[in-house]
């Protein structure tokens, strides 16, 4: 994932005015490439947020899509979806490599919903919506390919006090990644332990994309992976992911989504600027369960089953990220006990999203209920008992 400026002149998701809420603000780290290893790990940490930022958008488009139903939309929205969780493993890969530890299984980790775009220069909200135009702009936003100013200190943005794109973060990392290994040596910054990497094995969406980043080389390369398949390579519209892991060619997350704003694939010889030009793309916009982006659990009636079932939702995607985290800082093996979680979340989606709302005056705007993502500690604590109580349990270290 990465985010610069608009293409195609798909409308500025800023100028959405359905939000009234303030916008939860996500932590930045200071304006400079990271000075030292402790430095490092706030970046690296900060980028596992922000990749993590994306899920819940995206999750709750695909949600939203009633079982059935655009078909080529929901494929394309779900690859993106599993490419940021392979986004969030190399970003936890590389703090490992470092002598960092990832933090994922806390409410600190889980932004509030409607959030404000970090790293960049726009009040650009990222809300919780249902599958529609408003979604694919704010997608196309995050995602967008253009100039990436470069990092702090550089003189061509001399005069700037701020992050402008995620582009520019990453940017940044990278050059942090690059100073430190001269630094300290390759050795000395890359002494993480081994056995804390996640490899292709591990991985629940199979396939080589999931590497163990062990050096300079290695690091670059995941930094690379996840830059590329957000935007393209090269100014094109496809990743590298042929090149890299001899897989099939495809188009970078952004053009994934414009294929459905579009209603058109790209073909062959297209560019990110001449736009899609392939066939049509079938998308039923009516096809969705339309919802209250600024949707909070406390908006269901105490002891209703539609509160049951959201607070429940928020308890499993708890156990999700606990899941992740204990993969990530202890045995990456068990990071295969995410798919049945990742299949009860999608039931419990299609079981909370096919609900009428129950505020009267909110069903009769035709809403539907919908999952908050508003994970508290008391969803950890209740995520790691469940997660203890489990057959298996014994493989989850604490």
């Amino acid at each position: 994932m990465t985010a610069t400026g608009p293409l195609t002149g798909q409308t500025d998701p800023a100028r959405h005015t359905d939000i009234s809420a303030a916008l939860a603000v996500v932590e930045e780290p200071p304006f400079r490439v990271p000075r030292d290893r402790a430095e490092l790990h706030l970046f690296l940490q900060a980028a596992l947020t922000l990749e993590h930022l994306t899920i819940p958008p995206y999750l709750t488009a695909m949600y939203t899509l009633p079982p059935g139903t655009n078909r080529p939309a929901h494929y394309a929205v779900r690859a993106v979806v599993l490419e940021e969780m392979l986004h969030m493993t190399l970003v936890a890969n590389l703090l490992n490599a470092t002598g960092g530890t990832p933090l994922v299984a806390h409410s600190r980790f889980v932004t509030g919903y409607p959030a404000r775009l970090p790293f960049s220069r726009d009040k650009v909200p990222v809300a919780l919506r249902h599958f529609g135009t408003k979604a694919l702009d704010t997608f196309l936003y995050i995602e967008r390919p253009e100039y990436v100013a470069e990092p702090p200190g550089h003189p061509s943005v001399a005069d700037d006090d701020g992050w402008t794109s995620i582009g520019q973060f990453y940017n940044t990392i990278r050059e942090g990644v690059i100073r430190l290994s001269r630094k300290l040596g390759e050795a000395e910054l890359f002494h993480g332990d081994p056995a804390r990497q996640v490899g292709p094995k591990d991985f629940y969406n199979s396939g080589g994309e999931v590497f163990a980043v062990t050096d300079l080389a290695s690091a670059l390369k995941a930094l690379r992976v996840i830059t590329e398949q957000g935007e393209g390579a090269a100014g094109g519209i496809h990743d590298t992911d042929d090149r890299l892991f001899g897989e099939v060619r495809e188009v970078a997350h952004y053009f994934r989504f414009n294929e459905i704003r579009q209603e058109r694939s790209y073909g062959p010889h297209d560019t990110p600027r001449s736009g899609p030009t392939g066939p049509a793309m079938d998308v039923a916009w009516q096809d969705t369960y339309p919802i209250d982006p600024e949707a909070k659990v406390a908006h269901y009636p105490p002891g209703s089953a539609v509160r049951r079932a959201a607070d429940h939702f928020n308890e499993v995607y708890a156990r999700l990220l606990v899941v992740l985290e204990r993969g990530y800082t202890g045995d990456p093996a068990v990071l295969g006990a995410a798919v049945p979680v990742m299949l009860e979340l999608r039931d419990l989606a299609e079981a909370l999203y096919r609900n009428p709302h129950p505020d009267p005056a909110k069903r009769a705007l035709g809403l539907h209920a919908a999952a908050t993502y508003e994970i508290t500690d008391r969803h950890f604590t209740l995520a790691r008992d469940r997660l203890s109580e489990a057959p298996g349990a014994t493989a989850l270290p604490g």
